[in-house]
């Protein structure tokens, strides 16, 4: 796994590699003494189309690993610095996921709440636009449609 804070940095992993129990734990293990926050999004593979009308199979998410790890950093330090957090993790899945498993953590460490959730939304929103991440929808009744 790629090297940083709590062993690993922002970026994309193998489904295969990713324990999102352990990396938060590990994350919690290493908060500074100025946090007084930590806020948390988990992104998880849904059953139904964006649209509802279509029962989803799997979620295969492929991405252009060098782009999308440059661009989850940047956009890790950018909020970092935006709202004085204390830590931040943006850690994505790529491979095959079943409706209920977890895709995506976004993690936020700050000194106050405000800044955490501003921090938060602000993460979230985006990592699903800027990044090289490209998500196939597989249906149950055997069609699939790439989705952004």
């Amino acid at each position: 796994m790629k090297k940083g804070i709590l062993g690993i940095s922002s970026g994309v992993f193998p489904k295969r590699k990713l324990n999102f129990g352990k990396i938060y734990s590990s994350f919690l293990d290493e908060l500074s003494n100025n946090t007084g926050s930590v806020t948390s999004f988990l992104g998880v593979a849904r059953l139904e189309s964006a649209d509802g009308k279509k029962k989803i199979r799997s979620l295969i998410i492929e991405s252009y690993e060098k782009h999308a790890d440059n661009v989850l950093n940047k956009i890790a330090s950018d909020t970092k610095k935006k709202y004085g957090l204390t830590n931040i993790l943006i850690v994505h899945g790529v491979g095959r996921f079943s409706p209920g498993e977890p895709v995506v953590m976004v993690l936020v460490a700050s000194s106050r709440r405000s800044e955490g959730f501003s921090a938060l939304r602000e993460a979230v929103e985006r990592y699903k636009k800027e990044p090289a991440l490209f998500k196939k929808e597989v249906y149950s009744e055997g069609t699939s449609a790439w989705i952004t």
